[in-house]
């Protein structure tokens, strides 16, 4: 005989007990694993942020080569993410996926690269400039935060055709942070810049989703990203320059898509 409802069971929901309840079960395909390494990755940006960078600050205001290498190695794994999350979609349309598969990506997302380049940001207001700039930093901070969390649920509740994104795409929206801040530029710019980005993520500028050989010279782009961060952890000769130059690269990239995209725009507005 089956087990009487329990107070508030709506009428026809299974009963707690009953044979017709529904039993979940975690059942990872290969592109969660890809996701969940994601999130791991972000999570150790922060670490490396905290135990290389912050605590020493505190401690005794050092900011010798151990700093160097923290800030390099939470980059890293901020890299390392983008391409856990580049690769798990193209697993997931090759090997199918899970229906906790857009749940995942959503909450790995928002670890590697709405709190750990917003953490980011913060400590580096702090290390940086100290408790005079903290404020703005921390604006800053809180802008890149809320744009990523803004980014991923709109990102989750529309349709947008095919090909394109509506705003700045998170991950290339957290590169873009951690690039102006290792640019080393001055204060204000650096939260200037910042700020625009935390923007971009929530406009309906148009950018393009990687895919087939964007996603392949996406993929290539962020390896050489990393060996240019390893390069200049390890003090590599011409690690500096690497350095530079693919935060240059990365920062006049994020200025260019929309920018075109304004262009396209109004050149459709004067010739529809």
């Amino acid at each position: 005989m089956p087990s009487p409802p329990s107070p508030g069971t709506p009428p026809g929901a299974p009963s707690v007990g009953s044979g017709g309840e529904e039993e979940v079960r975690m059942r990872l395909s290969l592109a969660d694993l890809l996701t969940l390494g994601n999130a791991v990755c972000g999570f150790a940006a922060i670490y490396c942020v905290t135990t290389a960078v912050l605590i020493p600050h505190l401690l005794d205001g050092t900011s010798g080569d151990g700093v160097r290498q923290g800030g390099a190695s939470a980059v890293m794994f901020i890299l390392l993410g983008a391409l856990f999350d580049l690769c798990d979609g193209i697993v997931a349309r090759r090997f199918g996926g899970s229906g906790m598969g857009p749940e995942l990506d959503n909450l790995s997302d928002l670890i590697s690269f709405g709190l750990a380049p917003a953490y980011f940001v913060l400590v580096w207001g702090l290390v940086g400039g100290g408790e005079n700039h903290l404020g703005l930093a921390t604006v800053s901070a809180v802008a890149v935060l809320l744009g990523g969390v803004m980014r991923l649920a709109r990102f989750s509740i529309t349709t947008m055709r095919d090909g394109m994104f509506e705003g700045m795409p998170i991950p290339f929206a957290a590169l873009t942070v951690l690039s102006v801040v290792l640019l080393q530029l001055s204060f204000v710019v650096t939260v200037l810049a910042v700020l625009a980005i935390a923007y971009l993520m929530v406009s309906r500028v148009a950018y393009p989703k990687p895919s087939g050989r964007l996603a392949v010279a996406t993929a290539a782009w962020g390896a050489v990203n990393i060996g240019c961060l390893v390069a200049w952890a390890l003090d590599c000769p011409g690690g500096e320059t690497l350095l530079v130059t693919g935060c240059c690269l990365q920062v006049a990239l994020a200025a260019a898509l929309p920018v075109t995209a304004g262009v396209r725009r109004v050149a459709g507005r004067r010739f529809a």
